[in-house]
């Protein structure tokens, strides 16, 4: 099957790059279909390739799992493959094989989300799979408890490394009291309680029509896809979507939380608040951002504190927007003996960008990076139906991506240095230290 599935993706590659030279992601054709039973789905046909990859989501993950039921929607989708209808998880993988797909699941903190890869010959047969995992999952007792030991193993070796340690505690310093606090993968006691009659029921809330969001790429029709995701799908409830967490208010004041390892060097995270998807200045944030540590080693922080001084292997930023929250975070390592450095030299740039924005040069580097980054990192079938999958999450249309070059050819210096005021308040600025950091010290909670 993975030899086969090999062929077909590096087949789909070709006929996935043939699309981008002349006018990059833009001139990606995008077909809006709408179902007999409603469901609404975006399609980009490609026959160059005799495969199907499909991308969708359904609302709600695991921000909203019940109280004392940390972990239950994460480890229902591990499940949702592990045997479903009259097969049992033997059986199911054996059908996968057979019929040369594949399948999975996973769960954000806002969705829950899956794919599924198929030769096209085979596409009755993945999309009848595909229709058992979510109609008819069987969360078997014994796969139960086999994915919650997993689960707890995985829990145990993260609090063991320290970039683990660091992001869960950003996170639960950040959104204490928030359902974006908990850890997506639960925690020890709540997974032990979890049963597979919960399990049914967590799977009978989230997988429904109501918020469902499909993304198809590949040698299909938009009849024929129609069809197919009506056979997958429409077994399913309409329900109802679930309420989403309730707005997130940012820290007003800065912190520092140092968690103390035995270990040579200390891991760094420092969290600002961010900026909303669907912000009109979204751009001049990204391009801020490509600046300040999201470039790579063209970026200024990597530049500062790996290019000049040494203090770290490597440095960088980046934008996490959440439904209900946003955040600019930076993550480097350092030796314990010269991490305070590290991040005194960081906060020192956020200070100078945020002072004196960026220059004409870098403005004019960043704009050509960004609007060629996207083409590149659309390397399979699969990437574009992600990619599509997310404009539709992020509430945007099917023309964004001829767009988006406009939008950010239109972003000015005085736009940057804007966002740069806005976002860079090193005085709300929340910074993890995981190690045993020389310097460095816990500011207490108020």
């Amino acid at each position: 099957m993975t030899r086969i599935l090999r062929r077909a993706a590096l087949a789909a590659l070709v006929g996935v790059l043939a699309w981008l030279p002349a006018a990059g992601a833009g001139a990606i054709d995008i077909k809006q279909v709408t179902t007999p039973l409603g469901i609404n789905a975006w399609l980009v046909e490609d026959k160059s390739a005799p495969m199907v990859a499909l991308s969708f989501s359904f609302a709600g993950g695991t921000a909203s799992d019940p109280a004392g039921q940390s972990g239950v929607t994460n480890l229902m989708a591990t499940l949702l493959t592990d045997g479903a209808g009259p097969l049992d998880a033997q059986a199911f993988r054996r059908r996968q094989e057979d019929a040369a797909a594949s399948m999975g699941f996973g769960a954000s903190l806002d969705r829950l989300s899956g794919t599924l890869r198929v030769l096209s010959a085979n596409r009755d047969e993945g999309f009848e799979l595909l229709r058992l995992a979510l109609a008819m999952p069987r969360f078997d007792p014994d796969m139960v408890e086999q994915r919650r030991a997993q689960t707890i193993a995985q829990l145990n070796q993260a609090a063991q490394r320290p970039r683990s340690v660091a992001g869960r505690t950003l996170m639960e310093t950040l959104f204490a009291g928030h359902p974006y606090a908990a850890d997506p993968e639960g925690t020890r006691d709540d997974l032990k309680t979890l049963t597979p009659a919960l399990l049914k029921r967590r799977a009978a809330t989230l997988l429904v029509r109501s918020g469902l969001i499909v993304s198809a790429v590949g040698d299909i029709g938009e009849a024929e896809l129609a069809r197919q995701l009506d056979r997958a799908f429409g077994d399913l409830a309409v329900g109802a979507v679930l309420p989403l967490p309730p707005e997130w208010t940012p820290p007003t004041r800065s912190r520092t939380i140092v968690v103390e390892r035995p270990v040579p060097q200390s891991t760094v995270l420092m969290a600002l608040p961010g900026i909303a998807r669907d912000d009109p200045d979204w751009y001049a944030a990204v391009v801020m951002n490509h600046v300040l540590g999201g470039g790579g080693q063209q970026s200024r922080l990597f530049n500062e504190v790996r290019g000049k001084r040494g203090l770290a292997y490597g440095v960088s930023s980046g934008l996490r927007p959440y439904k209900r929250a946003a955040l600019l975070v930076i993550s480097t390592a350092s030796a314990n003996e010269r991490v305070a450095e590290a991040i005194r030299i960081i906060r020192a740039n956020l200070v100078r960008l945020r002072e004196a924005g960026v220059t004409e040069q870098e403005l004019a580097d960043a704009k050509t990076y960004l609007r060629g980054a996207l083409a590149l990192s659309l390397d399979s079938s699969g990437s574009v139906a992600g990619l599509m999958q997310s404009l539709q999450v992020d509430g945007l249309s099917p023309d964004h991506l001829v767009r988006r070059e406009a939008l950010i050819d239109a972003v000015k210096l005085d736009n940057v240095r804007r966002m740069a005021r806005r976002l860079l308040r090193d005085e709300v600025m929340t910074t993890v230290v995981v190690g045993n950091p020389v310097g460095v010290v816990s500011e207490p909670k108020e």
